[in-house]
Formats: structure tokens, sequence, C-alpha cells
């Protein structure tokens, strides 16, 4: 029996555009597809012949080696190796998402005869805290942390099943297919655990099926100077185990710092307030202050106000991202002194009269008011 031409099959011109053939397929699959026309040989073939066409008429490749050469898909190399359709069942379609229905069918077709190389998988990375003092996280340290992670299974090398008689398989339960979601499709896709057979070797009696065993394993992790909340540490390799062969995922450390009862970190500078006497802040003096790294000296230029900030440069945490250091940011505070005989109060008198100074002289003239102007209201005590 001679074949009709792929274009005719899906009743589109030779010039039809990529969409245009999809919208055909589309359009036909949902008419004679298997699973709407239960018992109906007729429409089987119909909806396979529909399917071999499309496979070829999608794929560039395909189709010009088609339109040069008249090649059926049966015809072609490896490349255009044939599938089958009747290796997808479809359990319940919502028809109006039509944009979810071509997604999928590379996939839902892409079903050989032979059996398949399962693709090496990447293992999943994991993600430990760990609580750090602020003075740890700024000069480094090393931990001890714990983590339960998948490791490849010894029995059975990541396999799942063991040398053996085959039996029921373990994965599909010998129906030779499996369920699956993909958006609003439900199906039901041949296993590819025993490739549709049903039948496998049995189940690894350490793991179950499941290629993988939790282990708990602890590990030193170094942790950099600099470090801040938040801040994730890499230990490659040490995260699940891969699948069929893939590599395994990383560890991430993910650091939590406690708060200090006297410095405080913004980035990479620390802030701190210092307090200082009346004579030091009229006068001027040179003040020790603590810092991370020990003690620095401080110079308070003469008439220092309350709430000055000075910097005290590269005094602050390292930075993660090169050998430097931020800076330490000092506010200095005037302590006001308890004034506890006459003596001192003449000394503070006698300094009133020879430095006679109104600090609110000039928010007397913001506020538009007279410095001397007679007050109606007395503050009370």
């Amino acid at each position: 029996m001679v074949k009709r031409d792929y274009y005719e099959i899906l009743g589109v011109t030779r010039r039809a555009t990529y969409a245009e053939i999809t919208r055909a397929y589309k359009k036909l699959a949902r008419k004679y597809h298997p699973e709407l026309n239960p018992g109906d040989e007729k429409a089987r073939r119909k909806f396979e012949e529909i399917a071999e066409a499309y496979d070829v008429l999608s794929d560039p490749k395909k189709r010009a080696l088609y339109d040069r050469y008249g090649l059926r898909r049966d015809e072609m190399s490896e490349e255009g190796e044939k599938r089958t359709a009747a290796d997808i069942i479809f359990e319940g379609f919502d028809f109006s998402a039509e944009e979810s229905f071509s997604d999928f069918l590379e996939e839902l077709f892409a079903s050989s005869a032979g059996k398949r190389v399962k693709a090496p998988q990447r293992g999943e990375d994991l993600e430990v805290p760990v609580a750090l003092s602020f003075e740890h996280a700024l000069r480094g340290t090393t931990v001890t942390v714990t983590v339960t992670r998948r490791q490849t299974c010894p029995r059975c090398e990541g396999r799942g099943e063991v040398e053996g008689p085959q039996g029921t398989c373990f994965r599909c339960g010998g129906t030779g297919r499996r369920p699956t979601l993909r958006g609003p499709l439900r199906l039901s896709v041949r296993c590819e655990h025993c490739e549709g057979t049903g039948r496998s070797a049995p189940i690894c009696p350490l793991c179950h099926g499941e290629t993988r065993l939790p282990i708990e394993e602890s590990l030193e992790v170094k942790i950099p100077a600099g470090v801040d909340t938040g801040s994730r540490i890499r230990v490659e390799g040490k995260g699940d185990a891969g699948l069929y062969g893939g590599p395994p995922g990383d560890l991430y450390v993910v650091t939590n710092v406690q708060a200090h009862p006297f410095f405080v970190r913004k980035g990479d500078n620390i802030y701190c307030a210092i307090p200082i006497t009346i004579t030091e802040a009229v006068l001027g003096a040179k003040i020790e202050v603590p810092t991370l790294w020990g003690k620095a000296t401080l110079r308070i230029p003469p008439g220092t106000q309350s709430g000055q900030i000075f910097r005290v440069r590269e005094q602050g945490a390292p930075s993660l991202r090169g050998d430097v250091r931020g800076d330490q940011y000092v506010e200095v505070r005037v302590v006001i002194p308890r004034l506890i005989d006459q003596r001192s109060r003449e000394l503070m008198r006698e300094f009133e009269r020879l430095n006679p100074e109104n600090p609110r002289a000039e928010l007397m003239q913001v506020a538009g008011l007279l410095a001397d102007a007679p007050s109606e209201a007395e503050a009370s005590h």
C-alpha cells in the first residue's frame, strides 16, 4: 500500500509554516486520538499516520530531507528514528488549553523502540544554617556542621535493582505505564524503567529502588573573615548524589551573625558611640577607643560637639571582595558631670560669665522670634 504524502495527510501546502503545520496537527490529533475513539482501528491508524507526518514536517532537518528526496520517516537515519504514537495515552485533557498541547508533543512521542539511556542528573544542592558570634564572623573561624544528604546506594550502585531473575517492575507495579501531570495534562506514559514491559530485575534490598540512601555526615567548614548574616559558604560536592552517573550537588552553609553589645555593622563599616568629658570636648584631647582589632588613638579637636562622628580608617570589617577592610565610625557623646560641691558650681558660673554664649540664638532667629521676647508660658518641672 502506497503511503500518502505528508503534506496531504495534514492538509497543508508545501509552503506551510511551522505554525500552520502545528495547528493542522493539533486539530487532526484531537479528532482521531485513540483515547477519544476507543476500539476504532481506523482512527488509530489515522492518528499514527498524522503523528508520523507531523514528526517529519515539524523538524526542519527531516522536512528538508523529505522535500528533497521524498524519504519517509522509517527510511531516514537514526536522527529521524521512528517513534511510536501508541506509547502515549491521554487520561484526561482540557482541550480548551491549546497552548499546552503542542508544548509536550515532542516529549510524548519521543519513545523509541529500543531501550533509552537515562540522562545523568545533577544532585540537589543543600543548605545548613550556622550561628556565629560577632567576633567569629569578623575574624573568621572553623565550624563543624552535621548534614543529612543522599548518597549513591553502594549495593546497586544507583540502579535501584540488583542481578537476578526478572519479576514485576517495582516502578510501575507491572502495568508498564506510570502516571504523570504536566500542567493541564494528566498523562499515562510508558514506564522508563522497564520500557513498558512491566518486568524488571529484583528491587535493591538496601535502598528499595530509591537508588540513593540518606546518610548523616559531620563536616568541618572554614568560615572566611568578614561574613555577615545571609552569607553562603559553598562546600563543593557535599550535596545530594546525582542520578544515573550525574555529579553531586553542593552544600551551602548559611551564616546567622549575632548582634554585638557595643559595635554595629553596616556593610564593611563598624559604628560605635564613645563618651567624652566636657573638658575633652572643649579643650580637645587624644583618647583611646576600642576596635575589633585592639585599641586606636582618636584625636578630639577643641570645641567638639556631642554627636560628632569621627572616622578611624581600616578598622572595620574585612571585605569578602578582597584583602581590604572597612572603616570604623566613632560618635562622641559629651557627658555632663554632676556638680557635688559649691566650688564646682562657682567655677561653672565663672566659665559662663567669661563665655557669654547663647546656643539658641540662631534658633530664635530662624523661628522669627526675638531672643529677649517675654514668654507667656513657663516650663513645668
